[in-house]
């Protein structure tokens, strides 16, 4: 099968010594303002020509002659041995300094990647305001997803596929699509859809930067994921408050302030909280714990604490569902359910300017931040300044149950 080369760039301190530009890899620079644009440029220069080509990609399903396909779950180990490799030991080892924010200095690094993914259509418009094309979608994804898979690894994965760009229909997909690459492992479960009844649906698992690539050629622009993974389905590993502002114009403001709210109480319950731009018009709370709760538990945790904020900041926060009888800034606790999704960290979201889901730090989070912020240009600079300030959503597990505890004893 015939692989493409991809190059990525990015901000680090030993570009010196792997800065020569090899046949058929083209440099770019990386924007340095959230705030700045540029109608005569495309947001992500491609590193590579794209030529369009006809058709899916050319990988097909190989099936058995005694029944259907069937594919087994890729186990972690050897998920992680599958990514492709740098084009050489002083790239790999540049790259991986440059997710140390002390190390890092202006410059430039190209890094080349095998590919399994051969895109097709890269010149289609997805976003007809801003000219943002497949093909920027798919080098942006190309060079985020070595901080973006962790996110999304071993949880079932929901397409949402833009055919005809971000103003046309959008089809919303579970079940893997005919014709996906073998190496992309599947977990099958049981769903019950809201008509009722209950069907078999195989997810495909995104496990790798290839995985990635390939939604992006199926024409996905975010990456939607359950809150729990294939090994403990119905053990989810954050609460996720969801927040939704007014319809006025300091509503995302309002936003802020109910976000900074959150953590406080988070922090009067001894949880971390991780705050990121929904990448549309809210914000993102998370907080991560360790997977012995199940979905009944993290609801009622989300609805109790929702709640309490309620009683506590009346006009500001609400948790009325209606629009039109709302009051101030929806803290949607009804998002933490078995089977539900969240567009992902580092997901471009189907939004004027091809805004992304971008994580901050709590002092980032000031009442000057607005949704649109954060581009894909802005995400990689922070990326290569800052590596995943996510992580710790991997990492820093609490218990939920001593959490709950606590916020009964602060229910009036």
């Amino acid at each position: 099968m015939r692989t493409r080369w991809s190059t990525s760039r990015i901000a680090c301190a030993c570009s010196a010594s792997v800065s020569s530009t090899r046949s058929g890899i083209a440099a770019f620079r990386i924007g340095t303002s959230p705030r700045s644009t540029n109608a005569s440029r495309s947001p992500i220069a491609p590193a590579v020509k794209l030529v369009p080509e006809r058709g899916e990609p050319t990988t097909k399903t190989r099936r058995s002659s005694s029944g259907p396909r069937s594919r087994v779950l890729v186990p972690r180990t050897a998920t992680r041995t599958a990514v492709e490799p740098y084009a050489d030991a002083a790239q790999a080892a540049c790259l991986t300094t440059c997710t140390n924010p002390t190390s890092c200095t202006p410059g430039l690094l190209q890094v080349r990647k095998v590919s399994r993914v051969k895109l097709s259509h890269a010149d289609r418009v997805l976003f007809p305001d801003d000219g943002v094309t497949k093909g920027d979608l798919f080098d942006y994804y190309g060079r985020v997803a070595d901080v973006l898979v962790p996110h999304l690894r071993d949880r079932p994965f929901t397409l949402k596929r833009y055919p005809h760009g971000i103003t046309g229909e959008v089809y919303f997909q579970k079940q893997v699509p005919r014709g996906a690459p073998e190496w992309i492992p599947t977990r099958e479960f049981t769903t019950h859809p809201r008509e009722g009844g209950s069907r078999q649906v195989d997810f495909a698992l995104v496990n790798s930067r290839d995985a990635v690539l390939w939604m992006v050629q199926m024409n996905c622009v975010d990456m939607n994921a359950w809150y729990s993974r294939v090994d403990k389905a119905g053990r989810p590993d954050f609460v996720v408050f969801d927040l939704d502002p007014p319809d006025e114009p300091n509503g995302y403001e309002l936003a802020i302030e109910v976000a900074q709210l959150i953590r406080g109480l988070l922090d009067e319950v001894e949880l971390p909280g991780y705050v990121k731009t929904s990448g549309a018009d809210g914000i993102h709370v998370l907080a991560p714990i360790q997977r012995r709760a199940d979905f009944d538990d993290t609801y009622a945790f989300a609805e109790a604490a929702s709640r309490l904020l309620e009683q506590r900041h009346p006009g500001l926060v609400t948790t009325e569902w209606l629009k039109k009888k709302r009051t101030g800034v929806l803290v949607d606790h009804r998002q933490n359910g078995w089977g539900k999704t969240i567009a992902s960290v580092y997901s471009v979201r189907p939004k004027p300017g091809a805004p992304v889901s971008t994580p901050l730090r709590w002092d980032e989070l000031t009442k000057d931040v607005r949704p649109r912020d954060y581009g894909m240009e802005v995400v990689l600079e922070r990326v290569a300044r800052h590596g995943d300030l996510f992580a710790p959503v991997l990492e820093d597990a609490r218990p939920l149950g001593a959490a709950a505890k606590k916020l009964t004893r602060l229910v009036p």
